[in-house]
């Protein structure tokens, strides 16, 4: 009676027929990066700067080009205090206070913050689209490479090598002087007279984007490559080969799935150095058009009246620092996250 009583007593560890339930792994992987404070704060800044870019005429409080001249180099009242060199002129100094200029204005006039807003569809920008043309590019190089083998990865690898052998950035400034004296000279009626009309009404972007995925895309085919070494011959794609499955079949849905997140953490961990390059371009002249804002245009017309107005080239540059600095974190999130050894982690 005293083991049937002991028995009857404690609760049932282990019921026959139920079902415990259990994430995924993207689901998994999503818990964890909700849990890391810093990639939060990161995507939350970035979805916020994607719906400011998007909607940019309606967070800018003025359109992005009206010049004022008689405001050129104005100030508000906040700016000149944190600012201590920019005098204002009832204070002796050279600077026109004015209140309708939230960050101030540059030399012709033009409102600081609504160009830092509409500038933000170029970094952006770069960010998006030059990283997927950079990505489709290596994914194909990588994924023929690693699964072909033999002399087809001999030859990508030769090239991936070649394009190691220059510089990236001084290639990226070769590319955009080509593309801007090339097609702008190009005859009507030809693909390139239509590129450079494309481009024109892109504000200088298209070459820009292209320039950056052209050279940006040997990082990801190494990676690609080296993630389907390792995993073209597990038992799955012997078993995808065995029931007679086709190549692109094989790559692009077995093998592709399985390797994606090393590819997607690498991609968000080199976007800041997309956004970086598109930026220097504009600080050279060889970026966006103007008027058409970039910060990096803008952090090179304020690098020339620093000394006198700071502001004109310290918020283009904090907008960009931030921006950057948001894909970091993502993407050390996202490392964490993906990071199979973490599964099952809290």
């Amino acid at each position: 009676m005293g083991i049937e009583a002991a028995i009857q007593s404690e609760p049932a560890v282990v019921r026959i027929g139920e079902q415990r339930q259990s994430r995924s792994l993207w689901a998994d992987a999503f818990y964890r990066l909700i849990r890391n404070r810093a990639a939060v704060v990161g995507l939350i800044v970035l979805l916020s700067a994607i719906v400011i870019a998007l909607f940019a005429p309606v967070f800018a409080p003025q359109d992005y080009d009206e010049a004022v001249l008689s405001d050129n180099n104005a100030a508000p009242e906040w700016v000149t205090r944190i600012f201590p060199i920019m005098r204002p002129r009832s204070e002796g100094g050279f600077v026109t206070v004015s209140e309708r200029y939230t960050l101030g204005a540059d030399a012709l006039g033009r409102d600081l913050l609504s160009r830092i807003i509409y500038g933000s569809r170029v970094s952006l920008g770069v960010a998006l689209i030059g990283a997927s043309i950079s990505a489709v590019i290596g994914l194909l190089v990588g994924l023929s490479a690693g699964y072909l083998g033999g002399n087809v990865d001999n030859l990508l690898m030769r090239l991936v090598d070649i394009m190691y052998a220059f510089p990236s950035l001084l290639l990226i400034i070769l590319l955009m002087a080509v593309f801007r004296t090339t097609f702008q000279d190009a005859s009507p009626d030809t693909l390139g007279a239509a590129l450079e009309r494309l481009d024109a009404s892109l504000g200088g972007l298209l070459f820009v984007f292209i320039g950056i995925g052209l050279t940006a895309w040997m990082g990801m085919a190494r990676l690609v490559r080296g993630q389907v070494l390792s995993v073209r011959e597990y038992a799955y794609v012997e078993a995808a080969r065995a029931l007679g499955a086709r190549t692109p079949t094989i790559i692009f849905r077995h093998i592709l799935p399985n390797i994606l997140g090393p590819l997607i953490v690498a991609e968000t961990l080199a976007i800041p150095s997309y956004i970086l390059s598109e930026a220097f371009l504009s600080y050279i002249g060889l970026g966006v058009r103007p008027p058409t804002p970039s910060w990096g245009s803008m952090i090179s017309d304020g690098a020339h009246v620093i000394q006198s107005y700071p502001n004109q080239a310290i918020f283009p540059a904090l907008a960009l620092a931030i921006v950057m600095f948001s894909f970091n974190f993502l993407g050390d999130g996202l490392r964490d996250a993906l990071d199979p050894r973490m599964r099952g982690v809290d």
